[in-house]
Protein backbone atom coordinates (compact mmCIF):
# COMPACT_ATOMS: atom_id res chain seq x y z
CA UNK A 1 0.00 0.00 0.00
CA UNK A 2 1.52 3.36 -0.92
CA UNK A 3 1.77 5.84 1.62
CA UNK A 4 2.79 8.51 -0.42
CA UNK A 5 0.47 12.15 -0.76
CA UNK A 6 1.31 15.75 -1.33
CA UNK A 7 0.81 18.21 1.41
CA UNK A 8 -0.49 21.94 0.73
CA UNK A 9 1.44 23.29 3.16
CA UNK A 10 5.12 24.07 4.00
CA UNK A 11 4.41 23.74 7.62
CA UNK A 12 7.18 21.49 9.43
CA UNK A 13 4.98 20.85 11.98
CA UNK A 14 2.70 19.35 9.40
CA UNK A 15 5.19 17.30 8.05
CA UNK A 16 6.35 16.20 11.29
CA UNK A 17 3.19 14.91 12.11
CA UNK A 18 2.20 13.59 8.67
CA UNK A 19 5.29 11.31 9.17
CA UNK A 20 5.08 10.30 12.99
CA UNK A 21 1.97 8.33 11.53
CA UNK A 22 4.10 6.24 8.92
CA UNK A 23 2.89 8.38 6.33
CA UNK A 24 5.19 10.21 3.43
CA UNK A 25 4.56 13.62 2.80
CA UNK A 26 5.62 15.48 0.21
CA UNK A 27 5.20 18.87 0.43
CA UNK A 28 3.25 20.52 -2.96
CA UNK A 29 4.17 24.29 -3.32
CA UNK A 30 1.47 26.89 -3.95
CA UNK A 31 3.96 29.90 -4.19
CA UNK A 32 6.76 28.45 -6.34
CA UNK A 33 7.77 29.78 -9.54
CA UNK A 34 6.88 30.10 -12.02
CA UNK A 35 3.61 28.37 -11.70
CA UNK A 36 2.13 29.97 -8.78
CA UNK A 37 -1.55 28.48 -7.16
CA UNK A 38 -1.67 31.07 -4.71
CA UNK A 39 -4.69 31.80 -1.84
CA UNK A 40 -6.05 34.55 -1.02
CA UNK A 41 -5.99 34.14 3.05
CA UNK A 42 -7.69 37.61 3.97
CA UNK A 43 -10.72 37.00 6.29
CA UNK A 44 -14.29 37.89 4.41
CA UNK A 45 -15.87 41.01 6.46
CA UNK A 46 -17.32 39.98 9.17
CA UNK A 47 -16.21 36.46 8.73
CA UNK A 48 -16.66 33.93 12.15
CA UNK A 49 -13.46 31.97 12.49
CA UNK A 50 -15.17 28.80 11.46
CA UNK A 51 -16.32 29.79 8.07
CA UNK A 52 -12.52 31.25 7.70
CA UNK A 53 -10.70 27.95 8.10
CA UNK A 54 -12.93 25.73 6.76
CA UNK A 55 -12.75 27.80 3.61
CA UNK A 56 -9.32 28.53 3.26
CA UNK A 57 -8.57 24.68 3.95
CA UNK A 58 -10.79 23.85 1.01
CA UNK A 59 -9.14 26.72 -1.17
CA UNK A 60 -5.68 25.45 -0.44
CA UNK A 61 -6.98 21.47 -1.36
CA UNK A 62 -8.53 23.21 -4.93
CA UNK A 63 -5.29 24.63 -5.39
CA UNK A 64 -3.22 21.77 -5.03
CA UNK A 65 -5.50 20.09 -7.33
CA UNK A 66 -4.51 22.51 -9.89
CA UNK A 67 -0.93 22.39 -9.02
CA UNK A 68 -1.09 18.75 -9.55
CA UNK A 69 -2.79 18.91 -12.90
CA UNK A 70 -0.11 21.65 -14.28
CA UNK A 71 2.94 20.03 -12.85
CA UNK A 72 1.77 16.53 -14.20
CA UNK A 73 2.41 15.01 -11.13
CA UNK A 74 1.22 10.87 -9.96
CA UNK A 75 -2.46 11.27 -8.45
CA UNK A 76 -1.51 10.81 -5.02
CA UNK A 77 -4.11 12.41 -2.54
CA UNK A 78 -3.72 16.25 -1.40
CA UNK A 79 -3.95 17.43 2.10
CA UNK A 80 -4.27 20.94 2.96
CA UNK A 81 -5.01 22.64 6.18
CA UNK A 82 -5.81 25.78 8.07
CA UNK A 83 -5.38 27.15 11.43
CA UNK A 84 -6.43 30.07 13.64
CA UNK A 85 -6.68 31.25 16.40
CA UNK A 86 -10.44 33.37 17.94
CA UNK A 87 -10.76 34.81 20.77
CA UNK A 88 -13.86 37.48 21.74
CA UNK A 89 -14.63 36.89 18.13
CA UNK A 90 -11.25 37.60 16.62
CA UNK A 91 -9.56 35.78 14.53
CA UNK A 92 -6.04 36.31 15.38
CA UNK A 93 -3.45 35.00 12.73
CA UNK A 94 0.20 35.24 12.35
CA UNK A 95 1.79 38.73 14.11
CA UNK A 96 3.26 40.31 12.03
CA UNK A 97 5.76 42.24 14.56
CA UNK A 98 7.12 42.03 17.98
CA UNK A 99 4.52 44.55 19.14
CA UNK A 100 1.65 42.24 17.80
CA UNK A 101 2.90 39.36 19.53
CA UNK A 102 3.18 40.84 22.52
CA UNK A 103 -0.34 42.42 22.41
CA UNK A 104 -1.60 38.59 21.33
CA UNK A 105 0.00 37.14 24.60
CA UNK A 106 -1.59 39.71 26.93
CA UNK A 107 -4.46 38.52 25.39
CA UNK A 108 -4.22 35.19 26.42
CA UNK A 109 -2.85 35.86 29.66
CA UNK A 110 -5.09 33.90 32.24
CA UNK A 111 -7.74 33.28 29.42
CA UNK A 112 -9.15 30.57 27.19
CA UNK A 113 -9.08 30.69 24.18
CA UNK A 114 -10.32 28.37 20.58
CA UNK A 115 -7.74 27.10 18.26
CA UNK A 116 -9.77 26.26 15.46
CA UNK A 117 -7.84 23.42 12.26
CA UNK A 118 -9.57 22.92 9.19
CA UNK A 119 -8.29 20.43 7.13
CA UNK A 120 -8.97 19.61 3.62
CA UNK A 121 -8.45 16.24 1.36
CA UNK A 122 -8.73 15.76 -2.01
CA UNK A 123 -8.33 12.45 -3.50
CA UNK A 124 -10.17 10.84 -6.89
CA UNK A 125 -12.54 13.80 -7.99
CA UNK A 126 -13.37 14.73 -4.47
CA UNK A 127 -12.85 17.18 -1.99
CA UNK A 128 -13.85 17.08 1.84
CA UNK A 129 -13.22 19.46 5.05
CA UNK A 130 -13.22 18.60 8.74
CA UNK A 131 -13.59 20.83 11.31
CA UNK A 132 -11.34 20.53 14.52
CA UNK A 133 -11.99 22.77 17.66
CA UNK A 134 -9.13 23.03 20.91
CA UNK A 135 -10.24 25.40 23.82
CA UNK A 136 -6.26 26.54 25.22
CA UNK A 137 -6.18 28.05 28.43
CA UNK A 138 -2.92 30.06 28.97
CA UNK A 139 -2.01 30.61 32.68
CA UNK A 140 -1.34 34.43 33.62
CA UNK A 141 1.67 35.80 32.00
CA UNK A 142 3.95 38.55 33.13
CA UNK A 143 5.80 40.74 30.98
CA UNK A 144 8.86 39.44 32.07
CA UNK A 145 7.58 36.30 29.84
CA UNK A 146 5.71 38.16 27.33
CA UNK A 147 8.65 39.95 26.35
CA UNK A 148 11.38 36.89 26.45
CA UNK A 149 8.84 34.37 24.44
CA UNK A 150 8.76 37.40 21.90
CA UNK A 151 12.79 37.83 22.05
CA UNK A 152 12.78 34.08 21.29
CA UNK A 153 11.40 34.16 17.68
CA UNK A 154 8.81 31.41 17.90
CA UNK A 155 5.78 33.75 17.62
CA UNK A 156 6.45 34.70 14.20
CA UNK A 157 5.60 31.83 11.39
CA UNK A 158 2.73 30.50 14.09
CA UNK A 159 -1.37 31.50 13.51
CA UNK A 160 -2.56 32.85 17.17
CA UNK A 161 1.67 34.20 17.67
CA UNK A 162 2.56 30.74 19.77
CA UNK A 163 3.48 27.22 19.27
CA UNK A 164 2.12 24.87 22.08
CA UNK A 165 4.79 22.46 20.92
CA UNK A 166 7.48 25.06 22.07
CA UNK A 167 8.16 27.30 24.73
CA UNK A 168 4.34 28.21 24.95
CA UNK A 169 3.42 24.70 26.56
CA UNK A 170 5.30 26.26 29.49
CA UNK A 171 2.19 28.60 29.61
CA UNK A 172 -0.21 26.39 28.92
CA UNK A 173 -2.73 25.47 31.94
CA UNK A 174 -5.42 23.28 30.25
CA UNK A 175 -6.20 21.92 26.95
CA UNK A 176 -9.30 20.56 25.84
CA UNK A 177 -9.30 18.90 22.35
CA UNK A 178 -6.57 17.99 20.12
CA UNK A 179 -3.29 18.52 20.91
CA UNK A 180 -2.21 17.82 17.37
CA UNK A 181 -5.02 19.76 15.96
CA UNK A 182 -3.11 23.00 17.79
CA UNK A 183 0.07 22.24 16.55
CA UNK A 184 -1.77 22.45 12.74
CA UNK A 185 -2.80 19.15 11.76
CA UNK A 186 -5.22 17.38 13.84
CA UNK A 187 -4.35 13.55 13.32
CA UNK A 188 -7.61 11.98 14.34
CA UNK A 189 -9.58 13.66 11.74
CA UNK A 190 -7.01 13.72 9.52
CA UNK A 191 -6.96 9.64 9.55
CA UNK A 192 -10.80 10.08 8.98
CA UNK A 193 -10.83 12.19 6.04
CA UNK A 194 -8.63 10.36 4.39
CA UNK A 195 -10.25 7.06 4.65
CA UNK A 196 -13.48 9.50 2.86
CA UNK A 197 -11.36 9.81 -0.06
CA UNK A 198 -10.12 6.20 -0.60
CA UNK A 199 -6.93 6.38 1.21
CA UNK A 200 -6.40 4.51 4.00
CA UNK A 201 -3.82 5.53 6.71
CA UNK A 202 -3.50 2.40 8.38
Amino acid sequence: MTRNLYLASQSPRRLELLRQVGLNPMVLPLRSSPDRFDVDETPLPGEPGIDYVLRLARLKAEAGIAAQQARHLPLWPILAADTTVTLDGRILGKPANAAEAAAMLRLYSGRTHTVLTAVAAAHQGQVRVVLNESLVTFKVLSEEEIAAYVASGEPFDKAGGYGIQGRAALFIAYLAGSYSGVMGLPLHETALLLREVGFEVL
